[in-house]
């Protein structure tokens, strides 16, 4: 399965662009979020996109920066994915 998490920092900010991306690439499982991502705590949708993630899925994203804000930040989602 193609999975997408997608993220705008604010609540005025729109996510449009991001899904298009992501849904041009052929992801079916989108998990959407609006909140600011200084760490990944209280980011619940990126918690359940990690907790729904399967063997042989895919996951998409737009910007490293959507999905992580520092290297060892995107070290452990990485590390959980292939765990």
């Amino acid at each position: 399965m193609k999975v997408s998490y997608i993220r705008v920092s604010s609540t005025s900010q729109c996510l449009d662009i991001q899904r298009k991306m992501v849904t041009d690439y052929g992801a079916t499982k989108i998990f959407e979020e609006k909140v600011s991502g200084t760490s990944t705590q209280g980011r619940d949708k990126l918690r359940e996109m990690l907790e729904f993630v399967r063997e042989g899925d895919s996951v998409y994203i737009t910007r490293t920066d959507r999905l992580a804000r520092s290297i060892l930040d995107l070290q452990l989602i990485v590390k959980e994915l292939t765990d």
